[in-house]
């Protein structure tokens, strides 16, 4: 159990937090949650070991093994993807490479130094795969396969990853690492919306701890069974998930209010008898009384909520035709072949249009294609007449001037037909009121910097918004402000983004990105933001259709489904005959290392030196066409069940 007592953190004259107190012990999942600022960071850094608390501490067991993900990677790495994340489990490194050392020595050794490594060695095979060294490869691939990473990446070098994917590889080798304890910072920001539930049933079933920060409310909800809210200079814990915390914290606050009122009743009762009667000399005895009942009494105070609310009026934009975005036939590719094709896709003014689907399937390519900085390679995309585009992307932040205060860079930025409005309340909105907007760009944190980029954007009038996952590092507070500023948009959005609970409060369509297509849902259902559902939802319709037919018309609609069952039943027999014929294969490749393994692990065969190289040889080499097969085997398997899936 690792045991947090007292915790407190001050700078200069500000005291971030004071007194914060918790445990972790298995099983238990804390979401800390709060606004930018307050020190959530901080905390989950005290709990690693890299940040020293003015008091308080945090008491663990020598042998408990922390596993930390913050939001910016702290190491660098060298390797594969695939080896950098089996070095996750040390323990297994490290015996791999004490058996990889006798494995030399014993090429070297002979008589009595022989059989002294061959013990050696033996022992160690059997700590190896009593660990289950031997299944750690498959397992690691497993995990980066669930997180989105393809066969052909995980043996290229982690350095040419950017910077989210390595984020996810950094993800996958905490989880295969097994710590005692998961701390996790944001640990969705970087994930797609199958990967996001692949993990919201991983931790749900991790039997240590887990400490983890987050603005997902939907992941709260699946992961978190406690919850502790850092606000005012406190931490409070409340027991339940992230909705039952809700209702709570309104109980307690209203709880807390209604006591602070009464105090304040009873103390103005108090000072009125003392200011009547002071100076009578009868009363004397029964003032002194109350002064000193008001001495000693400690004043409640209901916590200030000071909520970030969305107080401006959007700038009128132009009003644009009633086709904002025209996608007809459409395909997109780049040097390395075709990305997307048979895109098909009518935007229409006040539409607010949600696009999910896996990382690489194309949303990014799509919407690179629609604000014009890709050209179809076959097809056309068109923006209506008098249409103005705003796009926002984590590049935008990035690109924010480090060097000039709030106001200057957002005054930098605001369009001069954005019109005489007071700046200063709209940077309020956003959570940078009064003093705040004197603050220099770069010491705001990256959830305020993404917050201030956001402002930029949504304040210019334009008639198309364009945002491509806009909640990354925004905190709650932010992402009501987000959320408010979408509904009340008064032009079209097209949005790209995993957040289900912003989608599901935003967006009236959506997009679905995948099989290198999209198809079309023009009515939102919550069940189509869960991937296993979403990927087979019948009520979609692929936004492709053959030149000149309309993809809305009851023809259309049955001559398309007839062409695609036929299509789809002449692929999936093929499929399913060399998923098959793989399957088999695997299973034979595996029975023959399940038995070498038997021989290897028998003490007798180490008695035989030239047998033992010839089996640790053919097991080798069994192993790895075992894993090269089991590879294909999954690519058939998926391309089957994506087949299937459109059947």
């Amino acid at each position: 159990m690792l045991t947090v007592s007292g915790l407190t953190k001050s700078y200069g004259d500000r005291t971030l937090f004071s007194d914060v107190t918790f445990r972790l012990s298995a099983g238990r999942r804390i979401a800390l949650v709060g606004a930018n600022g307050v020190g959530k960071t901080t905390i989950l850094e005290m709990v690693v070991g890299l940040t020293e608390p003015d008091k308080g501490k945090v008491s663990k067991p020598d042998d408990f093994q922390i596993g930390y993900l913050p939001q910016e990677l702290l190491e660098i790495w060298e390797g594969t993807v695939l080896a950098e994340v089996m070095k996750g489990q040390t323990q297994l490194t490290e015996i791999e490479n004490q058996l990889r050392d006798a494995e030399k020595r014993l090429g070297e050794a002979t008589g009595e130094e022989a059989m002294t490594v061959l013990e050696e060695y033996g022992e160690l095979q059997t700590q190896y795969e009593t660990l289950g060294g031997y299944q750690l490869e498959a397992e690691a691939q497993r995990t980066l396969g669930a997180l989105g990473f393809e066969a052909k990446d995980m043996d290229r070098p982690i350095t040419e990853l950017s910077g989210g994917w390595q984020m996810r590889a950094a993800l996958a080798k905490l989880l295969i690492q097994k710590p005692d304890v998961l701390v996790l910072d944001e640990p969705t920001n970087h994930l797609d919306l199958p990967s996001v539930t692949w993990l919201e049933e991983s931790l749900a079933q991790w039997p240590g701890a887990i400490l983890f920060v987050s603005h997902d409310r939907d992941f709260m909800d699946s992961v978190a069974e406690r919850v502790i809210e850092v606000a005012w200079g406190e931490a409070n814990e409340y027991v339940g998930t992230f909705s039952d915390f809700v209702i709570a914290r309104e109980e307690r606050l209203t709880i807390l209010e209604s006591q602070a009122a009464n105090q304040a009743k009873k103390i103005a009762q108090v000072e009125k008898f003392v200011s009547r009667f002071r100076y009578k000399a009868t009363k004397a005895k029964q003032v002194q009384s109350r002064i000193k009942a008001l001495d000693k009494m400690e004043v409640l105070k209901a916590p200030k909520i000071e909520e970030l609310k969305l107080k401006f009026g959007y700038p009128e934009p132009a009003r644009s035709a009633r086709i904002v975005v025209d996608i007809k036939d459409a395909e997109l590719s780049y040097d390395t072949g075709v990305v997307l094709s048979d895109i098909n896709l009518m935007v229409e003014r006040g539409d607010k249009l949600a696009i999910v689907g896996a990382n690489g399937s194309g949303k990014s390519t799509l919407i690179k294609a629609i604000i014009g900085d890709l050209k179809p390679s076959k097809g056309s995309i068109e923006l209506g007449n008098n249409v103005d585009v705003a796009y926002f992307a984590q590049h935008h932040v990035d690109a924010l001037d480090l060097t000039k205060t709030v106001e200057q860079e957002f005054r930098s930025t605001v369009l001069e037909k954005a019109g005489d409005r007071n700046l200063r309340s709209i940077l309020g909105s956003f959570g940078f009121p009064g003093e705040s907007a004197e603050r220099i760009v770069g010491d705001l944190s990256g959830g305020e910097r993404t917050r201030l980029a956001l402002a930029e954007v949504l304040c210019n009038p334009v008639n198309l918004l364009i945002l491509d996952e806009p909640t990354n590092h925004l905190d709650l507070p932010s992402c009501d402000v987000l959320e408010d500023a979408l509904r009340s948009y008064p032009g079209t959005i097209v949005l790209v983004s995993h957040d289900r609970y912003l989608i599901r409060n935003v967006a009236e369509k959506l997009l679905e990105v995948k099989d290198a297509t999209g198809y079309y849902h023009p009515e939102l259902d919550a069940s189509v933001l869960t991937p296993d559902k979403a990927y087979k939802a019948t009520s979609s319709q692929p936004a492709t259709t053959k030149k000149g037919a309309n993809p809305n018309s009851k023809k259309g609609l049955r001559q398309q489904n007839a062409q695609e069952r036929n299509k789809n039943q002449r692929s999936t027999n093929d499929l399913r005959k060399d998923a098959k014929k793989l399957e088999n294969q695997v299973l034979k490749l595996e029975t023959k290392v399940e038995e070498l393994e038997k021989q290897l692990a028998d003490p007798q065969t180490y008695e035989d030196n030239d047998l033992m190289k010839k089996l640790l040889a053919e097991h080798e080499k069994v192993k790895t066409e075992s894993e090269e097969m089991y590879n294909k085997w999954e690519v058939a398997t998926e391309k089957l069940s994506a087949a299937d899936s459109n059947s």
